[in-house]
């Protein structure tokens, strides 16, 4: 018979009668909300067909739903502890694996060759808030088969990831999520859906991952140059934030030139501008820079 994870009290009570304690060192709130579990389930679209890398299991309650729909899953939990409670609670399902790791230390090819046949798969994550935006951008920039990957995250940084130019939560990670993925905000969740309940509301983030990146530029590390350095220095003008960065190497009436070039405003910001127009620029100033240079 399966344990009720869907209760707090009993979650509570299974800790408890292990000794085991909720760390928030780790970033512990464990989702006990059945309408959001499914709610999960179905944004991934998880069929017996799909290979699914879940990350931050906890005591299993999500890794269930998953087992039942899932053709295999694997499971990436960093705390020892716990693993005896998730083995019990996943012991009936034969197509599950778990792994004992850090997710930011794990290889992810190597992990998608080993258990999924380096084919496409999915991914699920109810992610501690604290280091949500590198195991985000670790996925994204992995050069495995990943589909999509529906995450639990804190609503504060899904509206940051989601952001369009000119809002205030619009910045650099807004430009790489868009990069590389579609991103969408599926549903809010009440803090009292957890065990312990966090402070602040959270948000089911789907991010569908495109074929090829959304824009195809001369040089991406030179755009991610000038898009870190237009953030950095959020109240100067894109120009004044650009010129003489470390890694661009543009005077100020270099890029006020290219700009006018382009058509573009001396006094733009960069929070308004989209990831096509950061793309046109780093085309054109990586072009002529590269002129110089010859």
């Amino acid at each position: 018979m399966e344990n009720n994870l869907y209760s707090k009290n009993n979650v509570k009570e299974m800790l408890r009668s292990r000794d085991l304690h909720f760390k928030k060192s780790l970033g512990q709130n464990f989702l006990t909300d059945e309408s959001v579990l499914s709610d999960i389930v179905d944004a991934a679209e998880i069929t017996k067909d799909d290979y699914v890398l879940e990350i931050g299991p906890g005591p299993g309650v999500l890794t269930r739903q998953l087992a039942k729909n899932a053709g295999r899953v694997v499971a990436v939990e960093l705390d020892r502890d716990i693993l005896g409670l998730l083995m019990e609670n996943i012991s009936e399902y034969d197509n599950v694996e778990i792994i004992n790791k850090d997710i930011l230390k794990v290889d992810l090819e190597e992990l998608s060759r080993e258990y999924f046949d380096s084919k496409p798969f999915k991914v699920i994550a109810n992610l501690p808030y604290y280091i949500t935006t590198p195991i985000v951008m670790k996925l994204l920039e992995s050069k495995t088969e990943i589909e999509s990957i529906v995450i639990m995250i804190q609503k504060e940084v899904a509206d940051r990831l989601t952001a369009a130019p000119g809002t205030k939560d619009f910045g650099a990670i807004s430009l790489s999520v868009n990069y590389y993925a579609d991103a969408k905000i599926v549903r809010l969740v009440p803090p009292e859906a957890f065990v312990p309940a966090p402070k602040v509301f959270s948000a089911v983030l789907k991010l569908s991952v495109l074929k090829k990146p959304r824009v195809n530029v001369r040089d991406e590390a030179f755009l991610f140059k000038l898009i870190k350095a237009s953030f950095s220095k959020r109240r100067k003008t894109f120009l004044n934030a650009i010129s003489g960065e470390s890694g661009i190497s543009v005077t100020k009436e270099e890029a006020k030139q290219m700009l006018e070039e382009l058509g573009f405003s001396n006094n733009l910001r960069g929070e308004t501008l989209s990831l096509v127009e950061f793309a046109q620029i780093s085309d054109f100033l990586h072009e002529k820079l590269c002129e110089k240079t010859r």
